[in-house]
């Protein structure tokens, strides 16, 4: 991870540049530029003398921070959140159960009930995820 001063004005997210995972900073930087993007293609096809202003990265930023702050708090007072193409979120209770110590196998762990939060994808997401699966090998020839 990469330590660096934040300039003055911007919001230092601390988040590896070179990760090949979506960190909140890429996120906020593509979405502010895809509507950047947008914006230009919409003045030229309308044939708009000025570009109206495309939100600033740190008005990506908080609304992204807004939506996932609305997603906790819903799940947190038990309520189901549904994102249409995306998927749903809901909170699930575990039932309480019986573990093991793979150190000390005799010894019963009582695991309490608690609640998680499951996801299921949506029917869009399911399938563009499930074109990522490999083809099967080809069969092994036999001598």
């Amino acid at each position: 991870m990469k330590q660096r001063a934040p300039s003055p004005g911007t919001v230092d997210l601390l988040e590896d540049e070179d990760s090949p995972n979506v960190t909140k900073r890429k996120l906020v930087i593509d979405i502010a530029n895809e509507m950047a993007r947008e914006a230009i293609q919409r003045a030229e096809t309308t044939g708009a003398a000025e570009v109206e202003p495309s939100p600033s990265q740190l008005q990506v930023l908080a609304i992204i921070q807004k939506t996932l702050d609305h997603i906790a708090a819903a799940l947190a007072t038990g309520q189901k959140v549904e994102l249409r193409n995306f998927g749903v979120f809901e909170v699930k209770i575990r039932k309480a159960r019986v573990g093991r110590n793979p150190n000390r196998p005799e010894v019963d762990v009582p695991i309490p009930q608690r609640a998680i939060v499951k996801f299921k994808a949506g029917k869009e997401m399911r399938e563009a995820v499930l074109k990522l699966t490999p083809p099967p090998p080809p069969p092994a020839k036999k001598k």
